[in-house]
């Protein structure tokens, strides 16, 4: 080929006159440009666009058009003498076409990014990467591979499995030097990174200057070590402990003489709550008093021999049967004795607490007349509470009993209560499909009431030593959590 395109420069209308006859040949050599012949009217446009085209024409002719050409050249030639072995080989690279990776961006490996400014793999280009050269290695600079893995120059390779045909290096630790980024990241270089990977692998997100990120609202922070807990969110309500809770109720029918005990009052255990007077209590102090007084003169009628041993006998019966009822409406043998010592003191019968607590409800009223089995007041140990917790059937399977259960409470928001699951129930309703459970809470400062409702999370996995951050810093991106990095 003529070398009549660096006379372009110099004078471009003259030039471009005296190559015209040429062109059709560098359109050939060259692949590119539109195949036709100019006239010489066409010669005569202004030099401007003459000087625009015959750029490119000597830009293409200055990277290598001529020896494109010698190479179609002598595939052709070839071509001509063996149809079938031009047809199955590269002529540019002078290798079999099903194994020229270079020319066949199907053939190359998939693992392995591809230098596009070098045509070579990406672990393979010096030019890119001189460290990562063996020097021990003999390499084939014509395809860009190390001569022991050189398919095109020894076909025979290609049977070899791919770990003993390539041992190039991984791209994570392939650094573009230009971006400061590994290659595999490197979005400039390969913007079809950014659609290939998948979230959490995708490339850096740059800003052009480090107020770029304030101006954006971009805040960073650094995540500490420490406990983390995966739990279940649900909702719960509040109720006092069933099991130290009751009803203190009338024991016999009759009249409500005294109320000692209002809503709200602390009580100890045994303490008196209400009096109630009742003919059938007066009959039975009465009948005990009257059967004790009978056993002791049968006793001194037997030690004088006056009476005879079965006489005695029966006292005693009857004695004992008499205090037993007595004791059953909740009289002692002292309050017995000393209605014998007092006779004409009315018999009422003192309604006691069974255990400490908190008087929560009451019904009984002075003067009121009540059934046997009526309540007066209801007793409930608040010091702890139970809290029926609503649990999602999808969740049942992360639920034990044992596990850790945390409470908050719009009307208490600086404080969380802590308690352990003590039962999960059997059935889920049928209609929301959740499942009831129950925690026990502590209330040491009965601030925690019943019917109150609350947010629980069920700890269903305790990590120690784990890497925390704030909830802010977690993003969505296709239903999975992502986190950036800086």
């Amino acid at each position: 080929m003529k070398t009549t395109t660096l006379n372009f420069f110099q004078n471009p209308v003259a030039a471009s006159r005296q190559s015209a006859a040429n062109w059709p040949f560098l359109v050939k050599g060259c692949g590119a440009l539109p195949r036709r012949r100019y006239a010489e009217r066409d010669l005569k446009e202004p030099p401007l666009r003459i000087v625009g085209m015959s750029l490119l024409v000597g830009a293409l002719a200055l990277t290598g058009c001529s020896k494109k050409q010698e190479a179609d050249d002598g595939h052709n030639q070839g071509a001509a003498a063996k149809p079938d072995a031009g047809a199955a080989a590269c002529a540019r690279h002078k290798a079999p076409k099903d194994l020229c990776f270079i020319c066949d961006p199907a053939l190359r490996d998939r693992d392995r990014l591809w230098c596009k400014e070098h045509d070579r793999y990406e672990d393979r280009c010096w030019e890119c990467h001189p460290d990562a050269r063996d020097k021990n290695r003999l390499f084939c600079d014509e395809h860009g591979l190390y001569e022991d893995e050189c398919i095109l120059c020894r076909p025979e390779l290609k049977q070899k499995t791919k770990a003993e045909a390539s041992s190039g290096t991984p791209a994570a630790a392939l650094m573009c030097k230009e971006h400061g980024v590994s290659e595999a990241e490197c979005g400039i270089c390969r913007p079809e990174l950014a659609g290939k990977l998948q979230p959490g692998q995708s490339v850096k997100v740059r800003l052009p200057t480090a107020d770029s990120a304030a101006m954006a609202g971009v805040q960073t922070g650094t995540p500490s070590v420490g406990g983390l807990a995966d739990g279940i969110e649900c909702f719960a309500e509040l109720a006092f402990n069933q099991n130290k809770l009751a009803q203190i109720v009338a024991p016999v029918g009759g009249i409500v003489q005294e109320v000692a005990a209002d809503l709200g009052n602390k009580v100890e255990e045994k303490q008196a709550v209400a009096r109630i007077w009742s003919a059938a209590i007066a009959e039975a102090v009465a009948k005990a008093v009257l059967t004790h007084q009978t056993l002791e003169r049968e006793r001194k009628l037997r030690a004088q021999r006056v009476t005879s041993e079965k006489d005695l006998q029966q006292a005693e019966a009857e004695h004992r049967a008499a205090c037993q009822q007595a004791r059953t409406l909740g009289f002692t043998e002292e309050q017995i004795d000393g209605f014998g010592a007092k006779p004409n003191e009315p018999v009422l019968l003192e309604v006691r607490a069974p255990f400490a607590g908190e008087i929560v409800e009451r019904t009984a009223v002075r003067g009121a007349l009540v059934e046997v089995g009526k309540p007066l007041f209801t007793l409930a140990d608040r010091a702890t509470m139970w809290a029926m917790v609503n649990i999602p059937e999808a969740a049942l399977g992360r639920v034990r009993e044992g596990q850790t259960v945390e409470l908050q409470l719009d009307s208490i928001p600086d404080r969380t209560f802590t308690g352990r699951l003590t039962w999960v129930g059997a059935e889920v309703d049928e209609r929301s499909r959740m499942a009831r459970a129950r925690a026990e809470v502590s209330n040491p400062d009965g601030v925690l009431k019943s019917r109150m409702f609350a947010r629980a999370r069920i700890l269903t996995r305790n990590a120690d030593g784990a890497l925390v951050l704030p909830a802010s810093a977690v993003q969505q991106v296709e239903g999975q959590p992502l986190v950036f990095v800086k």
